[in-house]
């Protein structure tokens, strides 16, 4: 390719929304143009970054699984068998939907579990034809609340999503580490460091999922890990040993009047305490679906006072629990409101374990009890203080089972750095920030149930199949190359997946000499399988060899002066490295290097 011919834009200036180096870099040289909120247009340049990554993944996944094609448009009949549809249109509200002329509503794919299991159940009757893998690389839709950090949250973007189903737990454990090694390769081939992690399935669902992460400080997840390299997890996934609270100064059961004191920290040190001797009582509403309506759920949660809930751990458990107060799918679940629901005006900062139902308003929508819930590092509290369920009054010397009877115990704590690793008490967990460019799930019969897909066992019974599902975020991957390996000057590709591998910087396109021996090299290079770009334009040298700089290209030739020499200088973008070889070695040592790109 020509650049003169080409549609090859750069810009000094990053735009004034590019939230990161990354996107900046991205949009500087010409890979992408921002066109609305999270909607993206894929230049030239970036279109070949995308078509070489996803023939990298094609390569890792032969023999793996086979290719097929999914509708993006999805029936809703579909999303309402697994029960999805609630989670997604009203919960998240993260899918896109449509109406057609006839009244029906479609979702555009944001995944597509639900599509795949309608396929394969028609296709896989007996456990001969299991396993069945298969994959897609194509378009999603997710209709992000709040899209950022360029390509890394969009409305729209390229994802390989892939699906198998299996006779076995067994069969889909192996099948889920054999994946797991593809990602592997494919993150490995890109030379970016990444890190596999524990993971949270969110409303994928399923017992055991797996994060990719390429390491980089924009990351928007935190990744919790101990330095033995035993133990890696999301943030939102993470245990840890809680620390030892330590010895309770407090030995009776007392109250105490504790006025101007709404916070752990002030009430404490009024009764001469630490954080971890007082067990705090936190309010949540839960909103589930219930029927055609919703109803309202008051939470009331325990943990030790040096413990922060996590969201996401709480999510969880919360919905694990729909069944005990007669609901559907939850909703959503925040911070309480608590003139929403309240009978009169509660004492926030003092509430004890032991709230009365009878604070909650008898009202159509809102459950008429708490839904109590512990964190099992607070069921080790002794002698502990807490609320006194009247404002400005605190309790202590308080014990589960004497005072007050231990809720329904959960682990929620959120995990942090500092904190002791639960395999080794000696390992403390280091903190590290991610994008997740991968996601492997062991979904189990969770769909197959739903969806009454199974298959004719050996014994002739029917089984439900059991089921994983695989995801890269091909444009995601593309970003976080970019965040983690660019540089002051622009992007740094690696070879496997450049837009092109060598780009012929001409000094002085007015110099026939430099214009022919570029033309010659230039013909070469394709002939020997290097795709190369030539710059032809009539402008300044400095101005070519910043913008080869800025594209990331890994090796620039440069023909000048050195001619006169007969020779050319070879820059290695990454390093900096410049050779000048004779212009009959530039082929060879060009050839070799790209096609063993992990001597670059």
């Amino acid at each position: 390719m020509r650049v003169s011919q080409g549609l090859f834009v750069t810009w000094r200036e990053a735009p004034s929304e590019a939230e990161t180096r990354g996107i900046a870099m991205l949009t500087r040289a010409g890979f992408v143009r921002k066109l609305g909120s999270g909607l993206y247009a894929n230049l030239p340049l970036m279109q070949r970054v995308l078509h070489k990554l996803e023939a990298v993944i094609r390569q890792e996944l032969g023999g793996v699984a086979q290719e097929v094609s999914f509708p993006v448009l999805q029936a809703e009949s579909l999303w309402r068998e697994s029960g999805r549809w609630e989670a997604y249109t009203q919960a998240e509200g993260i899918m896109f939907t449509v109406t057609d002329r006839a009244g029906r509503q479609l979702a555009l794919g944001p995944t597509h579990e639900e599509v795949a299991v309608a396929v394969v159940r028609e296709l896989a009757r007996s456990y001969r034809d299991l396993p069945v893998s298969v994959y897609q690389i194509g378009r999603k839709f997710r209709d992000e609340l709040r899209p950022r950090f360029g390509l890394l949250r969009t409305r729209e973007f390229t994802m390989k999503d892939g699906y198998s189903f299996h006779a076995s737990p067994d069969d889909l454990r192996a099948h889920f580490e054999a994946m797991s090694g593809v990602y592997a390769r494919i993150l490995t081939r890109l030379g970016v460091r990444w890190r596999p992690v524990e993971a949270d399935s969110g409303n994928i669902g399923g017992a055991d999922s797996r994060e990719f992460m390429v390491l980089t400080d924009v990351g928007e997840d935190e990744v919790l890990y101990t330095g033995d390299g035993r133990y890696a997890a999301n943030a939102e996934r993470a245990v840890s040993r809680a620390a030892d609270a330590g010895p309770s100064p407090f030995h009776a059961f007392a109250r105490h009047h504790t006025p101007g004191t709404p916070t752990v920290a002030t009430a404490c040190a009024a009764l001469g305490c630490e954080p971890a001797h007082m067990v705090k009582n936190v309010l949540y509403d839960a909103v589930f679906s219930r029927g055609e309506g919703r109803q309202l759920v008051p939470v009331l949660v325990s943990v030790r006072g040096d413990h922060s809930v996590n969201p996401v751990k709480l999510w969880n458990a919360v919905q694990a629990r729909a069944g005990q107060v007669g609901s559907g799918p939850l909703l959503a679940l925040e911070v309480a409101q608590p003139e929403v629901w309240a009978a009169g005006e509660l004492p926030l900062g003092s509430l004890a374990p032991d709230l009365s139902d009878d604070v909650i308003a008898r009202r159509q929508g809102i459950h008429p009890a708490f839904l109590c819930l512990c964190d099992e590092a607070a069921t080790a509290s002794r002698n502990f203080t807490t609320g006194a369920n009247e404002t400005d009054w605190h309790m202590t010397g308080a014990n589960w089972g004497v005072q007050y009877p231990l809720p329904e115990v959960v682990e929620v704590r959120q995990a942090q750095a500092g904190d002791a690793s639960r395999h080794d008490p000696a390992q403390a967990l280091h903190s590290a920030r991610g994008i997740e460019v991968g996601h492997v799930f062991q979904l189990g019969t969770r769909y197959a149930r739903a969806m009454n897909a199974g298959f004719t066992a050996a014994d002739g019974s029917t089984q439900p199949f059991h089921m994983g599902c695989y995801g890269i975020g091909v444009t995601r991957l593309a970003q976080a190359v970019a965040e983690q390996l660019s540089d002051e000057r622009g992007l740094v590709w690696p070879p496997v997946i450049a837009p092109y591998p060598v780009i012929l910087t001409v000094v002085d396109a007015q110099d026939e000499r430099q214009m022919g021996v570029a033309e010659t090299l230039y013909a070469r290079l394709r002939a020997a399988g290097v795709d190369a770009l030539l710059d032809d334009r009539p402008e300044r040298a400095g101005v070519k060899f910043a913008d080869a700089d800025l594209t990331g290209i890994p090796y620039r030739v440069t023909l000048g002066r050195a001619l006169e020499q007969g020779e050319a200088e070879v820059r290695v973008r990454r390093t900096g490295e410049v050779r000048r070889l004779a212009v009959a070695e530039v082929v060879p040592y060009l050839q070799g290097r790209v096609t063993a790109p992990e001597l670059a």
